[in-house]
């Protein structure tokens, strides 16, 4: 639960936490000023060669972690169908999967612990208000526990599938929620094994 990062070892695991984050950042800001799904497409292909350069084990991992993604490519793209407005849907779907895709790209790359590093050298003004390995920590678990918590929502869809002839839809939400809490009292746990938060 507290590590996403993969164990097939590439040359972004040996950059900085920090320079990853940053050109991170500054990806997803070149993304948003970027209009025309052909610029988009264009813009989306470095991280496809990075992705790829890990092996087939690294991009098939890759993959999976965009597959939550696909009920808001549907609506996004049923809402533009509807409304006539293909390009603009396409260019918005484009935009999401490069950008999560980027960002699964840094979890699978750099440590939890070097994240949280670099996330209280941040926050380090905000001391006297909030103390910094609290607020690091919370950013740093929030991160790492979206893409686990939609990997489990679909087991649990899968899990009703097998059971039921009927679409699972909003009868996963209060499974989902349950294993939610059960992860976060889980890693609570782990976390005061080890001295809490700091």
């Amino acid at each position: 639960m507290l590590t996403l990062t993969s164990p097939v070892e590439t040359p972004l695991h040996r950059l900085p936490a920090g320079v990853k984050l940053a050109a991170l950042a500054g990806y997803t800001a070149l993304l948003f000023a970027l209009q025309a799904p052909g610029a988009l497409a264009l813009a989306g292909l470095p991280v496809l060669t990075l992705i790829a350069g890990g092996g087939r084990v690294f991009a098939a991992h890759a993959g999976r972690m965009l597959r939550p993604l696909w009920p808001f490519l549907l609506v996004v793209a049923v809402w533009h169908l509807a409304t006539g407005a293909a390009l603009e849907g396409l260019a918005i779907g484009l935009r999401l999967v490069i950008a999560v895709a980027a960002a699964n790209l840094v979890t699978m790359t750099t440590r939890l612990s070097d994240m949280i590093a670099v996330i209280e050298r941040l926050a380090a003004p905000l001391t006297p208000v909030l103390p910094p390995r609290r607020l690091a920590l919370a950013i740093a678990l929030a991160i790492r526990f979206v893409p686990v918590l939609s990997e489990r929502v679909t087991q649990i869809a899968a899990a009703w599938r097998a059971r039921s002839p009927r679409r699972a839809g909003w009868r996963v939400l209060a499974p989902a929620a349950l294993a939610a809490l059960d992860d976060a009292e889980q890693v609570a746990e782990a976390l005061r094994a080890r001295g809490g938060a700091g």
